[in-house]
């Protein structure tokens, strides 16, 4: 939805533009936008270090492009998850092993393509399982660590989040610069008559108006997009958390993914009668 939303706000801020009688023409201004976004730029590189402007690359073409995980993906997930834990306690930790330290080659998870891709979530479930199988870990132990790997994923996400939304705070002000070079270019055309400084004030004062455009029209909601995707891969993560604890304090793998189930929001959440299919195909499968 974030490109749908770009195309309203462009459409209906030019197109009323161009209803109320203006030109589009006057609008356009390159030396304006390199000023403004190239001021923002750099400011981006001085304040950010690399891994955080990638990071912040990525999740805002994500915000524009990508959606959060829908009832579909968790009912994947929980499939999933009941498939290896009916694994792990029917034939033994060796019997599951094998699948989550090459999920890649795993037929289990080939199943689920969509799960696969998310390469995070695959080594917060696989890396977890691994730690469980070779180190004698109580159920709280389990809890502490899954808190701990969702804590830090959150702090180096948010990061990128804020250094967007510092762009887009910065976005006005630097309008104001552009307009304020804008205003000085034109005092060397005083003597040039009122139609060539009404077009050069009219050049300075598009600056103002791309940087409040595009704090508040587009860099603005897209920091906030990314935050709310932030926390949408939170709670998948919480989401395999509650199984994998549930899996930890011995519960049966069908009481694991209904822990795991009663941790998504009801908006996104399978019903009970869609999970016991899920979970019915999974035998199956298995």
């Amino acid at each position: 939805m974030g490109f749908v939303g770009a195309l309203v706000v462009i459409v209906c801020v030019f197109g009323g533009f161009l209803a109320a009688g203006g030109h589009l023409h006057v609008v356009w201004q390159p030396f304006e936008v390199v000023i403004i976004f190239g001021a923002a730029l750099g400011g981006f590189l001085i304040a950010n270090p690399i891994g955080t402007v990638k990071m912040a690359i990525n999740k805002s073409i994500h915000a524009m492009l990508g959606k959060g995980p829908s009832k579909k993906d968790y009912l994947e997930l929980l499939q999933l998850m009941f498939q290896l834990f009916q694994i792990f306690r029917k034939d033994g930790p060796q019997a599951v092993e094998k699948h989550i330290e090459e999920p890649n080659s795993s037929e289990i998870f080939k199943a689920y393509p969509g799960f696969l891709k998310n390469h995070h979530a695959v080594d917060f479930l696989c890396d977890t399982m691994k730690i469980t199988l070779s180190a004698d870990l109580t159920q709280y132990d389990v809890d502490d660590l899954l808190d701990q790997d969702i804590k830090v994923a959150h702090t180096e996400e948010h990061a990128a989040a804020h250094a967007v939304q510092s762009v887009a705070d910065a976005l006005p002000g630097l309008g104001i610069v552009a307009a304020v070079l804008g205003i000085v270019h034109t005092m060397d055309y005083l003597d040039q008559g009122v139609q060539t400084i009404g077009n050069l004030v009219a050049a300075a004062l598009v600056g103002t108006f791309l940087g409040v455009l595009f704090c508040y029209g587009f860099f603005g909601p897209i920091a906030t997009k990314m935050g709310n995707d932030i926390e949408a891969e939170g709670r998948y993560l919480s989401v395999i958390k509650a199984a994998l604890v549930a899996l930890q304090r011995g519960a049966p793998p069908l009481v694991c993914v209904e822990f795991a189930r009663r941790s998504v929001f009801p908006a996104e959440r399978p019903s009970f009668d869609e999970m016991d299919t899920a979970t019915k195909e999974a035998k199956k499968a298995a």
